[in-house]
């Protein structure tokens, strides 16, 4: 139970129900019609109709009508269809239309071209034991022995020689890496060079002064004028009298 509070309730926070709290009367349908709003004409679908003899109803849509039946009687148009082969006719074995190849016969009363074949080996033949051309062998081109041929100077890598090589000498010449550089200014004009010193700074206090940065010139309003600036005021109560002068 929450407890009595001693000052009295403000009036002003009492509030009311909202719009939805409100029930109008509908604008839908003739039963409790708005009485201030134009109704409109209503229709309604009517009910089925029971025949005493089912037989006398008419059938629906769905009532399937030969189509050779029309409103002024049955349709005469001649219609065929394909029957079976008769078995006297399956004896006899027609060739299709795909057995027949018409671009293969050259036009009668055009002139054409003779064509030959290859026929079989003859009995005369049999007796030739002449050998075939692939067991003749001709000499290689390649080499200075031809004696048919013009052949080009030849040459060969002999193996090394002992005699008057580096490897009698058992000390072994020192290779390109033993040597050391000689320095270009040494046989040439020497150039200038620098070096890079230390930085150098004026003498000077220890006071920490202010940078760039911390001045804000954009703030300073002496020296030019100010456009007015306004501010959002103390929320008050909702319940408070305006003044009106």
């Amino acid at each position: 139970m929450q407890p009595k509070s001693k000052y009295r309730p403000i009036e002003g926070r009492v509030r009311g129900p909202g719009p939805g709290r409100y029930g109008l009367p509908s604008t839908v349908g003739y039963e409790a019609h708005d009485a201030t709003k134009r109704m409109e004409p209503a229709y309604s679908f009517g009910r089925r109709l029971h025949y005493a003899d089912e037989k006398k109803a008419s059938p629906g849509p769905a009532y399937f009508v030969h189509p050779q039946m029309t409103r002024n009687g049955k349709d005469g148009t001649p219609s065929y269809s394909l029957l079976s082969r008769h078995s006297e006719l399956r004896k006899f074995k027609t060739p299709a239309s795909s057995a027949y190849y018409p671009e293969k016969v050259h036009p009668q009363g055009e002139k054409i071209a003779p064509k030959y074949s290859i026929g079989l080996r003859t009995r005369f033949r049999k007796l030739d034991h002449n050998p075939s051309p692939s067991n003749y062998m001709l000499p290689t081109v390649l080499g200075p022995a031809q004696p048919s041929k013009t052949s080009t100077p030849s040459y060969s890598i002999p193996g090394r020689s002992k005699i008057g090589c580096y490897l009698e000498d058992l000390a072994n010449a020192p290779g390109p890496g033993h040597t050391k550089k000689v320095e270009n200014d040494v046989y040439m004009s020497r150039a200038p060079n620098y070096s890079l010193r230390n930085r150098c700074y004026m003498p000077q206090d220890n006071v920490k002064k202010p940078g760039p940065g911390a001045h804000y010139p954009e703030k300073v309003e002496i020296s030019r004028a100010k456009a007015p600036s306004y501010s959002l005021g103390v929320r008050h109560a909702e319940f408070v009298c305006p003044l009106i002068a």
